[in-house]
Formats: C-alpha cells, sequence, structure tokens
C-alpha cells in the first residue's frame, strides 16, 4: 500500500566562526593593464559561486563591467588571507572585505584623476561605466584604460580592505549569549510516497524558502538551494556508511548509493530577500544552511504518511520496513 504524508523543516543558520574567534577577511585591490580591475583576497572556490559573487560585488562598487574584473585567489604568494571557505562565512565576511577595499579604491581612482584632470579636488567625480567623470561638467573624464597606462609601471593604484565579524563569547557560567551573526533562516515543506510494502519512500514535490538577505546572484542561489536539497535527500534517504566496529562496509560507490539526477524532483524555490544591514548590499551566505532542513521535512512527512518516527538515518527501506512492522506488533 501507498501512502502519502507531507512535512515541513525550518533551521536556522549562525555564519562565521562565533563565539568571540577572530573571524577576519582581507583584500586588495589593484588597477591593471587595459583599465582591468584585479581583485586579489584568498575566498576558495568550493562551488558556492566565489568567483562569480565577489567580482559582482567588486563590479558594482567600481561600477564596471564583471567581465573586466580578474579574481586572483588561489595563490598565496599574492593574495591576502581571507579566512577559510567554511561556516558560511565568505559572501558576508570576505565579500564585506572586497566591498571595503573597493571603495578604498574608489578613492584611489578620484585622487589619480583629479591630478590627470587638472581639479582642485575630487568633488563631484563620479565612477560610470569604467570612467570617471566630472558629473556637472561630463566633457572632464578618463577612463580606467587610460589611468592604467599612467600608473602601472612606477606607480601602481591599489587600495587594500579588511573585515572583522562581529562575535561575541558566550556566558561560560550560564551558557547564555549572541555567539553568531548574522544569522539566515529557511524552510522546507515536502510530499512524499511511501510504500508499505517496501519501504520505499519516493519524493513528490517540494517547496524551499531560503533567506539570503539581498540574492547577489538568484541563479547561483536556487543552484545552491536545489543542491543543498539533493545532499539532504542523500542524507537522509541513500547515503549508509554501514559502519561495523570502525569499519567502513559502503566503501565504495557500489554500495554506498547517493541521489542521481532520477531521484530529484523540480523544487519550487523561494527567495526570501531581507537585507542584513551589516552585509556587503544587504548579502549574506547560504553555503551549508539550504541541507539542513531536508531532513526534518522528509523525516516528518514519512511520520504523516505511515504514523513511524525515524531517528536513525539513512531511513533505508530495510529500516523503514523493520519500524512499520515493530509498530504493528507492539499495537
Amino acid at each position: 500500500m501507498k501512502k502519502i504524508g507531507k512535512g515541513i523543516g525550518l533551521s536556522y543558520y549562525g555564519t562565521g566562526y562565533g563565539n568571540g574567534f577572530p573571524d577576519v577577511s582581507r583584500a586588495i585591490i589593484k588597477l591593471l593593464p587595459a583599465g582591468r580591475i584585479g581583485i586579489y583576497c584568498g575566498v576558495t572556490e568550493v562551488g558556492q559561486g566565489a568567483k562569480t559573487s565577489m567580482r559582482q560585488i567588486g563590479a558594482e562598487v567600481l561600477d564596471i563591467d564583471i567581465e573586466n574584473i580578474d579574481l586572483v585567489h588561489e595563490d598565496t604568494s599574492l593574495m591576502p588571507d581571507s579566512g577559510t571557505a567554511a561556516a558560511t562565512r565568505q559572501t558576508y565576511n570576505t565579500g564585506n572585505a572586497i566591498k571595503i577595499a573597493c571603495e578604498n579604491m574608489k578613492k584611489e581612482l578620484l585622487e589619480k584623476a583629479k591630478i590627470e584632470l587638472n581639479l582642485n579636488s575630487t568633488s563631484g567625480l563620479t565612477l560610470e561605466k569604467g570612467e570617471v567623470i566630472l558629473s556637472f561638467f561630463p566633457q572632464k573624464r578618463i577612463s580606467y584604460k587610460k589611468l592604467s597606462e599612467i600608473y602601472y609601471n612606477d606607480v601602481i593604484i591599489e587600495a587594500k580592505g579588511e573585515f572583522t565579524a562581529q562575535t561575541t563569547e558566550m556566558d561560560k557560567e550560564t551558557g547564555q549569549g549572541a555567539p553568531y551573526w548574522p544569522y539566515t533562516f529557511n524552510a522546507c515543506a515536502v510530499e512524499v510516497e511511501v510504500d508499505t510494502e517496501t519501504g520505499i519512500v519516493n519524493i513528490l514535490k517540494s517547496t524551499f524558502a531560503q533567506d539570503a538577505g539581498r540574492a547577489v546572484n538568484p541563479m547561483l542561489l536556487e543552484g545552491q538551494m536545489d543542491g543543498g536539497f539533493a545532499m539532504g535527500l542523500g542524507y537522509t534517504l541513500f547515503e549508509d556508511l554501514n559502519l561495523d566496529k570502525g569499519i567502513m562496509k559502503n566503501n565504495r560507490f557500489s554500495k554506498y548509493l547517493i541521489p542521481t539526477a532520477m531521484d530529484m524532483v523540480d523544487i519550487n524555490n523561494i527567495i526570501v530577500e531581507d537585507p542584513e544591514p551589516t552585509a556587503p548590499y544587504g548579502a549574506k551566505g547560504i553555503g551549508e544552511p539550504v541541507t539542513i532542513p531536508i531532513a526534518p521535512a522528509i523525516l516528518n512527512a514519512i511520520y504523516d504518511a505511515v504514523g513511524v518516527r525515524i531517528k536513525e538515518l539513512p531511513v533505508t527501506p530495510e529500516k523503514l520496513i523493520k519500524h512499520l512492522r515493530g509498530c504493528k506488533e507492539n499495537r
């Protein structure tokens, strides 16, 4: 017999190292030949879209096409430390460092433009599409490319930025405090079909809402949500190490099962934007949080369908049948 159930999972997640631990990111911005902008920072790309989102933040501050920005982030001889790609911290922490560095770079560009345009101050100078322009007399302008020709060999135009996240240590006596900032929130609802004869659980549909502060790149964000759902699905229903006295029995992919495209459903993703005032353009990280509510939602849906509360993952068919039989025997 096949039974249908619905479940919801909710979560909140504190980003960054937390609990008073120094959480610092740094960045250097340079004007490169041909007027290109170089962003130098240790924001490691592990699939979260850092190569794109960090360049987008820089492009926004300096009003230049993202295609004209080079991100140097995997050469420790060239870039400053930006902390680890962990704790969902890079968008918030390193994004802030890049934004600060670019704002400092903007001041440098205005100062150099003032000299080259023979002006007596930077008042009225603005950045527009790769140029420094005197807003009330736009005939006075100079491109980043021209500035790079003047200031690349002997004097390089560059600026630095550093950001330290605000985090407080919890009280050791009471366990109270605010160890993380900021927090991100999400909710996932699923509908499942449970076959009580075979123990197989199929996901029928899902709606997933994720707080992102401000979506720097909505397409990448939805990709993260889809990926987080797939990882949560595998964690809940498939991935079984089968540890026996410390020995991993399922030590190859022929036995350690992971979800495939055939196991996924089309997810109704909802991006919730409530800008975080301390974040770069309001954006918060969502790297790890997107995996958290999936398992609770699926487990609650299974319970709604067959009345059995599973507390050990993964919910393999064998395990579910055992619980169903045990439930019948106890009645």
